[in-house]
Order: C-alpha cells, then sequence, then structure tokens
C-alpha cells in the first residue's frame, strides 16, 4: 500500500464500467477514491445496490470508494483527476470542471477518441479549457470487467511530463496491474481512438464469415493506417508497436467484450446502426470516431481505406457486403512504401 494512501483522495469522472473499474483498482492500490457521474438516479441506485449494476454488475464497491454527483464534492481533497467518459461528453466535463480543479492539478484521461467537433486529440481540447498543467492519458488493451476482477493487465501512462507519467503509472501499479510510461502523448492518442474504428471492420467481415486469413490481414493493415496517421500527426513509430498500438488493436479486434467488434458483428447481420446501438446498451467509441477519422484523414491527405469503408457503412448507407467488396477491389500495391 502506498505510504501516502491514508490521505490521498483521487477524483475520477466518470462512472461507466471503465470509470468504475478504474476506481476499483485504485481503491484496490490502497486510495481513497472519488467516483463522480452526472446522473444522480444512477448513483443513488449505485449507493444503494453497493455495486454499478448498470454497467459493471456483479463487482462490489469498495468502502473506500464513494460515489457522487457534485463536481465539487468529487474534488473536495482530492490530490488527482482521472477523467474516464465517453469522448462526445470529454470537452463538456473538462468545461464543468474547470472551476473546481485545484491550481497544478495534474490531470489524466482514460478516454479514447477525438472531440467530435473539432477532430482534435484530446490533449489538445484540455490544453484549449485548462490553464497549464501536466497532462498524461491512459491507454493500452484493457476491458473494464478483467480489471475489475482483478486479472493481470499492462497499460501505458503517456505524458510530456515524465514525472506525472510516474506519479500517475504508480497510482495504477498494482499486484495485477502493470502500468509503463511514455513520452508520447500523440502516439498513444492516436491509436486509442482509431484502434475502435478498426475494430468495427473486423467484426463486420467475422460476422460476414470471412474467417481468420481475413481477420489477420484487417489488423495488420489497420496497423499500417494507425502508424500513418499517426506519424503524420507527429507520434513515435515505436508506440504502434507497443501496448497502447499492436496490443489494443488486437485486444479490440478480436474478443466479443469488445462493443466495437460486437458493432461490426451486428451490422453484418444485417442489424440497423441504432438496433446495434441499442443492443449493445453503452457506448461504441467506433460510431462517432470513424466520422471524426474520416474527416481528420481528409485533412491530412491520408489513405485509410479500411476505415474509410466503415465510415461509408456508418454514414453513407453502403452494406457491408459492398464496402468490403470495395476493400477487395483496391489496385494491388507494394505492402511497404
Amino acid at each position: 500500500m502506498p505510504a501516502d494512501s491514508a490521505e490521498a483522495a483521487i477524483a475520477v469522472l466518470g462512472c461507466g464500467s471503465w470509470g468504475t473499474a478504474l476506481a476499483i483498482l485504485l481503491c484496490r492500490n490502497g486510495y481513497r477514491v472519488r467516483l463522480w457521474g452526472h446522473e444522480a438516479e444512477q448513483i443513488d441506485a449505485m449507493r444503494r445496490d453497493g455495486e454499478n449494476r448498470l454497467f459493471l454488475p456483479g463487482v462490489p464497491l469498495p468502502d473506500s470508494l464513494t460515489t457522487t454527483a457534485s463536481l465539487d464534492e468529487a474534488f473536495a481533497d482530492a490530490s488527482d483527476c482521472l477523467i474516464v467518459v465517453p469522448s462526445h461528453a470529454f470537452r463538456s466535463v473538462v468545461e464543468r470542471s474547470a472551476r473546481q480543479l485545484p491550481p497544478g492539478m495534474g490531470v489524466a484521461w482514460a478516454t479514447k477518441g477525438l472531440d467530435p467537433t473539432s477532430g482534435e486529440l484530446l490533449h489538445a481540447v484540455v490544453q484549449d479549457v485548462l490553464d497549464t498543467r501536466p497532462l498524461a492519458v491512459v491507454s493500452g488493451p484493457s476491458f473494464a470487467q478483467e480489471v475489475a476482477h482483478g486479472l493481470p493487465t499492462a497499460v501505458t501512462v503517456a505524458s510530456a511530463d515524465a514525472m506525472f507519467a510516474e506519479r500517475f503509472a504508480l497510482l495504477l501499479h498494482g499486484e495485477r496491474f502493470r502500468a509503463y510510461t511514455s513520452s508520447d502523448m500523440v502516439g498513444v492518442e492516436v491509436c486509442g481512438a482509431a484502434k475502435n474504428v478498426l475494430a468495427i471492420a473486423t467484426g463486420i467481415a467475422d460476422g460476414l464469415g470471412f474467417g481468420a486469413n481475413t481477420r489477420a490481414a484487417l489488423i495488420t493493415r489497420g496497423l499500417a493506417e494507425l502508424i500513418r496517421v499517426g506519424t503524420a500527426l507527429g507520434g513515435h513509430k515505436e508506440t504502434f508497436m507497443g501496448l497502447a498500438g499492436i496490443g489494443d488493436l488486437v485486444l479490440t479486434c478480436t474478443d466479443n467484450q469488445s462493443r466495437n467488434r460486437r458493432m461490426g458483428l451486428a451490422l453484418a447481420g444485417g442489424a440497423s446502426l441504432a438496433d446495434a446501438q441499442a443492443k449493445i446498451g453503452q457506448e461504441v467509441e467506433g460510431v462517432i470516431t470513424a466520422l471524426a477519422m474520416h474527416r481528420l484523414a481528409g485533412r491530412l491527405g491520408i489513405e485509410m481505406p479500411i476505415s474509410e469503408q466503415v465510415y461509408r457503412v456508418l454514414y453513407e448507407g453502403v452494406s457491408p457486403e459492398s464496402a468490403t467488396r470495395a476493400l477487395l477491389e483496391r489496385e494491388p500495391k507494394a505492402e511497404f512504401g
């Protein structure tokens, strides 16, 4: 248990499955946690049930975890802030938190996506809203259920401030949770966003019965798209070969715990986008990210054929079969170069 854990309180903003799982992890590591959610009804239900029955059923909330719908209460005596909300809500939560954040307090987030309005990476959103302070992003191959149940997991904590990256990695690091540090916020953020779009593509291919060969090809060529857009934005190539890159990409594309993969499976099975989202019942980040990534690729002049076909399925009414055919009919070319 950390030496200062009795005094430390950590504000975790966002009580979905991932926010709740990380809050439980921090409690398990010996910290007091205040878990904030914007819906008072859900907060009341979590207090009553002793668990997040809506998003993480069957996992008891520790005694050192306090749920609240008040940002003032969430930040009372807090030493650190971790934001874990969907990307479409990220800017508004940062803006709402700006008044409560103590001067100099670092801000970390485990949200994976782009700002849907501007298409910016999330660190740019924070820099736009808040005064200068340490920032970090937490990403990597990690399903909420497995973290909440204490299964071994490894992630990356990236920050331009090496001391803050190390500090936050230590907060998360535990007996069954390993946190590595990185200086490449851009690369880690691009990986966390783009891999969700590629997981929809893989789900579509598997739903159409295309088999393991196709899945491997999509993951590999999807990685090439990740590297292309990430390095264009200034990310480091080695980041895409690490936990936040290939690690998270493989996880999200191959396991049905992934909501994005399940979205692809549902679309391939003939479900409408609205019906698939309703059945999944939680945010599917790849849907809104596909639109942002389409705009970003156009702005950068970068070719992202797999991501582009996912965008066309989601936003232009192209059938999964037609999108797959469009990929297969592309002209042959050199794999590298």
